[in-house]
């Protein structure tokens, strides 16, 4: 099943995404579940929130996967929200 995830970050907080990034990275890499990722950018150009498609057999699995998410674990996010998602128009293959 997949999922869409978004979060935004606190303000002013590019430093802290920019000091755990790494962490970030290297967990997405390793738990395989995200099929497609990556960053919102506010007016300058930098990073300052997330969207990510993940795939999980059910909504309690995602929401504890994004729970150990270094960025969720340091504090970087102001809100988060994941949602079922179906993809309709040019859909993803999506396998873990």
């Amino acid at each position: 099943m997949l999922f869409i995830l978004t979060a935004l970050d606190k303000p002013d907080s590019l430093a802290l995404r920019l000091k755990v990034r790494e962490d970030h990275l290297a967990f997405a890499r390793e738990t395989g579940r995200i099929k497609l990722g990556g960053p919102f950018l506010n007016d300058k150009g930098e990073m300052c929130g997330s969207m990510m498609i993940v795939e999980a057999p059910d909504l309690e699995t995602a929401k504890a996967w994004h729970a150990s998410d270094p960025y969720v674990k340091a504090g970087l996010f102001a809100t988060s929200d994941i949602r079922p998602w179906k993809p309709t128009f040019n859909p993803i293959e999506a396998k873990l």
